[in-house]
């Protein structure tokens, strides 16, 4: 930026700070809009029965047999059936295995299954999450990568995912929503494809996950990787990862579980043979309160006050009341912005499906800058930058403008935090076309 932008921002700050006008003088503190990378806040329940049963029962399960392991344990059983239902899964509840988050489950599903000689076939949207793995697989394991395009708004055509598959091909790696442009991929139409070549289904649902229905048992999706921080409203240091029955998978770790301890190698039964070590107890009952969350909020969003309806039938109702709040949200910020000249927008158009995931650019200003804007002058809490997904910052031709500001809303989002975000990029732009 040159140094006369510099001192008209500085100049424009200065102003704004010493003589803040009504809007300023009444600003909340933050303006939330990251829910991409962590959603915030969360249902009070959450951080209560986190507090609560660590304090009560914040023991080591499945080690012990006294009362406190147990009622620690029979959490932690709750919680994987009702994750599995969630997911839509029906098989064992014991193939719900907790892991750190969503990176440490691709690590150990792309590790425990693919060896040299095989095929990946993936997208070019995926997040570091996936593409590093990968990345150090072909280069240290002899795994052959294939990397489908997409459309201009993002969409990956399945079509094009059956013309990659090779008779190598082990497995094929899906993100279900983008973390910068939103798109959600066809995974019923994609699993079908999979089942037709009799390759492995996995996907990304770091995204969609508390958003969207995931269909696991009907989509043949044979691993669902999870983390818990974002939209499954769970704190940060827990994920997992749902591994269809008859499916093996080496363990990335091995060490205690606290069963069968004189073998001297990891145990074969569900969950311990991918479960090394003392598990997350306070990540866990956080998302067991998550998951009975959603599903409150669905019998009431249903109006289901004999609770009638099923833990998958309560939680998607939740989802779909989510989901219309969260693309409201999207629709009115899309509607300003269009009209704002200078803001570039990334993605889809139109009535396509997709999550609550909105980037931006605005004018020639690079996108950190903006965000720092938004940040000091407006309170508003964004993610610019390649958000880990570098492959979808070439293809949109970001990577010079540092990437693209990401907007984010969530279920929490409220229409204070719309009007600070469409005013605060408006006066940015007007700020950008005058510099």
């Amino acid at each position: 930026m040159r140094a006369g932008d510099i001192a008209g921002r500085l100049i424009y700050h200065v102003i704004n700070t010493l003589i803040p006008c009504h809007r300023f003088a009444a600003m909340k503190d933050h303006y939330y809009f990251d829910n991409a990378a962590t959603s915030w806040p969360k249902p009070e329940v959450v951080y209560t029965t986190m507090d609560q049963f660590y304090r009560n029962y914040g023991v080591n399960p499945g080690r012990a047999g006294h009362e406190l392991a147990v009622e620690a344990e029979k959490m932690i059983e709750e919680t994987r059936r009702l994750l599995g239902l969630f997911f839509d899964y029906h098989g064992d509840p014991h193939r719900v295995v907790f892991t750190q988050n969503a990176t440490d489950s691709l690590n150990i599903a792309f590790f425990g299954l693919l060896q040299s000689g095989d095929h990946v076939v993936t997208t070019r949207l995926e997040h570091n999450s996936v593409l590093r793995p990968l990345a150090h697989l072909k280069r240290d394991g002899g795994v052959d990568v294939t990397y489908v395009a997409r459309d201009a708004q993002g969409y990956v055509d399945p079509d094009d995912i059956r013309s990659a598959i090779t008779d190598k091909t082990r497995m094929i790696v899906v993100n279900h929503a983008s973390n910068v442009l939103g798109a959600v991929q066809d995974l019923e139409a994609i699993g079908q494809i999979s089942r037709q070549a009799g390759t492995l289904f996995v996907i990304d649902s770091c995204q969609s996950a508390g958003v969207l229905p995931i269909r696991m048992d009907a989509w043949g999706i044979d691993v669902v990787t999870f983390t818990g921080h974002k939209s499954l409203f769970g704190p940060m240091g827990i994920g997992g990862m749902i591994v269809r029955e008859g499916l093996d998978v080496r363990p990335l770790r091995v060490g205690g579980t606290g069963v069968d301890s004189i073998d001297p190698y990891q145990p074969e039964k569900y969950p311990y043979h991918l479960e090394a070590g003392t598990v997350a107890l306070p990540g866990i009952a956080g998302l067991n309160a998550a998951q009975k969350w959603f599903a409150s909020l669905g019998r009431e969003q249903a109006g289901d006050t004999e609770g009638s309806l099923s833990h998958t039938e309560a939680c998607h109702a939740a989802l779909g009341h989510i989901f219309e709040l969260e693309r409201g949200h999207i629709d009115r910020m899309l509607a300003a912005f269009r009209d704002i000249d200078g803001v570039k927008i990334y993605g889809p158009a139109g009535n396509r499906l997709r999550v609550a995931t909105l980037s931006i650019n605005v004018g020639e200003l690079p996108a950190d800058q903006v965000g720092v804007m938004l940040d000091a002058d407006y309170h508003v809490c964004v993610r610019a930058g390649l958000h880990c997904a570098p492959l979808v910052h070439e293809d949109e031709g970001t990577v010079a403008q540092n990437g693209a500001v990401r907007l984010s809303p969530g279920y929490f989002t409220d229409d204070e935090d719309l009007d600070q975000i469409i005013e605060a990029v408006g006066e940015i732009a007007s700020f950008a076309s005058a510099a």
